[in-house]
């Protein structure tokens, strides 16, 4: 069956959205979607996120993104006076980054911008729609000191102190990230503890978010779609704790979509993980045959998004739909502050 981007929409009513992080992190709901039941069915079940316990086993891993979010969004003017805000994406090196820059005028190479009336960055060449822009210090110490934190687009606040501490993750480690791992914001150390004890074992790899995750699908044949470039790193010793599980006969768990994508990205056809560094342009569409991961720890995502495409591949399409209909009428929260689903993947296409 030929898919399109209409198959992946549906009606969500605004104010299902979540607005607010809950103050506890383990607070949240989970929906458990099983694609195992007997039957070939799929069987739901609403349950407390801390009640994943319930359903992970010893020798099973959990892979997390120890990403941290940098404070990305500037506000501030052209020579000429005009505003400008200015949204960093990725950190090059010491000094430059590349930024979407929205103001009245495309601003010329070479030019200045004032940041946060704080300091001017030069402008620099285009890079397909991103600028480079030039920091008279170090960038990620100019963006820890004067930017904002970079909230998704569809949470109507400004970004608070609260939110400087609840939309990190407690394991966040390398500054890079415009937005964050949200499926890990549910963990916190009590939780891991009780991981412990149960003898589940914890990964982790770095994969900088960028703020194209939010960007729609603009085209209705999939195929078109040109996927957002991320950077990501896996470690030696996380391919070395993939080896280990498997051989244990446990599963490999992402806690993500960023930390499947990754995990995707650096697997081989036989299912090892290959350590390295590199951008993943990964668009996992229903269809795709899994290399790494059997299960995923995820939020609920967008109409139309590459996201929802992924979540469809691992669990497939009318599993996810019949979990998103329930979801509604449950009345879960959604997106980045919200609660939380486990998919377990279904029987893989054949090679």
């Amino acid at each position: 069956m030929m898919l399109t981007l209409s198959d992946f929409d549906f009606t969500l009513p605004p104010e299902l959205i979540a607005q607010t992080a809950l103050p506890e992190r383990g607070a949240s709901r989970l929906l458990v979607v099983d694609t195992d039941a007997p039957g070939g069915t799929t069987r739901l079940a609403d349950r407390a996120f801390t009640d994943i316990v319930d359903y992970l086993r010893p020798n099973d891993l959990l892979v997390f993104n120890d990403t941290r979010v940098i404070k990305a969004r500037f506000f501030g003017q052209k020579g000429s006076g005009g505003k400008v805000e200015v949204l960093v994406e990725r950190v090059l090196d010491s000094h430059t980054v590349l930024a979407q820059v929205r103001a009245s005028k495309t601003p010329p190479v070479g030019s200045l911008l004032r940041l946060a009336d704080a300091f001017d960055v030069t402008v620099g060449p285009r890079v397909d729609q991103f600028f480079t822009l030039t920091f008279p210090e170090p960038a990620l110490d100019l963006i820890e000191r004067h930017g904002r934190l970079p909230l998704p687009p569809y949470i109507t606040h400004d970004p608070d102190a609260f939110d400087e501490t609840r939309y990190q993750t407690v394991y966040a480690r390398a500054p890079g990230a415009v937005a964050a791992p949200t499926a890990g914001l549910h963990f916190d150390e009590a939780l891991f503890a009780r991981l412990d004890a149960l003898g589940v074992r914890r990964g982790f790899l770095t994969l900088h978010v960028g703020a194209g995750t939010f960007q729609p699908v603009r085209t209705e044949n999939l195929a078109e779609h040109k996927m957002h470039a991320e950077w990501y790193e896996v470690s030696d010793a996380l391919a070395q704790a993939v080896r280990e599980t498997r051989a244990a006969g446990g599963r490999v768990i992402a806690v993500g979509t960023t930390s499947l994508r990754a995990l995707e990205s650096a697997g081989a056809t036989d299912g090892t993980l290959a350590a390295g560094r590199g951008d993943t342009e990964i668009f996992i569409t229903p269809g795709y045959r899994f290399r790494v991961v059997d299960a995923l720890i995820t939020n609920f995502h967008l109409p139309k998004s590459t996201l929802l495409m992924l979540v469809s591949a691992l669990a497939g399409v009318e599993p996810i739909r019949a979990a998103y209909r329930h979801a509604v009428a449950e009345r879960y929260r959604f997106f980045s502050y919200g609660d939380a689903m486990l998919l377990t993947r279904q029987p893989q296409p054949q090679p």
